[in-house]
């Protein structure tokens, strides 16, 4: 995708990243936790426009869960509640076994999509997420022996530097999530966004995802060179400085304004599917 795919009006997918796995309700108080909770703010941001949910699961203490139980409850929970919004399980992790990780691949039915980290990642004192060659290798395949569609979890530009390396493996258009922010993500600067864009293989669809207070400039960028977007409570707690988000789907609904504003139609799942291939 270029800015000359700004210019002709290509829809935009915009994902919702609703829970996540380190932050919880003593930070985020209307954080959804529970798959009631999950279900209830797919609902939402399906409404507000959004084509694809990212999920992950907690433990009823609130803790991240990994197993393949939790994550059906979970995405039962999403699929009942919602008309038809494409479901992407997380496979990333911090001080879980490798095997553990592939559990959220192994639900009933399986996920539309799934998460694939590229590499190791830092971003706080004490998690580190190894990602290691052999790992990422072995999601991969059950990813694609389920008949999975993977979104590459690009870090940094090394990260981008492995996903070449199984990029023939993968059915077209390949599906590539930049992500900007602290630790050992790419730092956020907008010539460093174009520099990640125009290192892609033609043909590639690509996703923008801005940590904090960079979600908004750097996803708002993404939307003029032609790329998606991922907005949500996972990724960035503030509607704006010192102003606490008020739920996923606020965020969804900028995201949205922003987009129409640009002149870049918001894509329904069908389309979303269509544009990924997946249909």
């Amino acid at each position: 995708m270029t800015y000359d795919d700004y210019l002709e009006g290509k829809p935009v997918i915009v994902t919702a990243a609703l829970t996540g796995g380190v932050q919880g309700k003593e930070t985020v108080p209307n954080l959804p936790e529970t798959p009631e909770e999950i279900g209830a703010a797919a609902r939402e941001c399906e409404r507000a426009g959004a084509s694809i949910v990212h999920l992950h699961a907690r433990r009823p203490n609130g803790e991240r869960a990994f197993s393949t139980e939790r994550f059906q409850e979970v995405t039962d929970a999403v699929r009942s509640s919602t008309d038809d919004l494409i479901v992407q399980h997380s496979t990333g992790g911090t001080a879980a076994s490798d095997e553990v990780r592939a559990e959220p691949l192994r639900t009933d039915p399986t996920p539309d999509m799934a998460s694939l980290d590229m590499g190791p990642l830092n971003r706080y004192a004490k998690l580190t997420s190894e990602n290691t060659r052999e790992l990422v290798d072995d999601l991969h395949a059950e990813i694609l022996n389920r008949g999975i569609k993977p979104e590459l979890e690009v870090f940094n530009g090394g990260h981008l530097n492995e996903s070449l390396r199984i990029w023939e493996d993968l059915e077209s258009p390949t599906y590539v999530n930049l992500v900007f922010g602290g630790g050992t993500t790419t730092i956020p600067h907008p010539r460093n966004l174009v520099t990640m864009v125009e290192n892609l293989p033609a043909g590639t669809e690509f996703n923008i995802l801005g940590f904090g207070p960079h979600q908004l400039p750097m996803t708002t960028q993404g939307l003029l060179l032609g790329g998606h977007v991922r907005v949500g409570l996972e990724d960035n707690r503030y509607y704006r400085h010192g102003e606490p988000a008020e739920s996923n789907a606020q965020l969804v609904e900028r995201a949205v304004r922003i987009a129409n504003e640009l002149e870049r139609p918001v894509a329904t799942p069908a389309e979303a599917r269509s544009i990924l291939g997946m249909d």
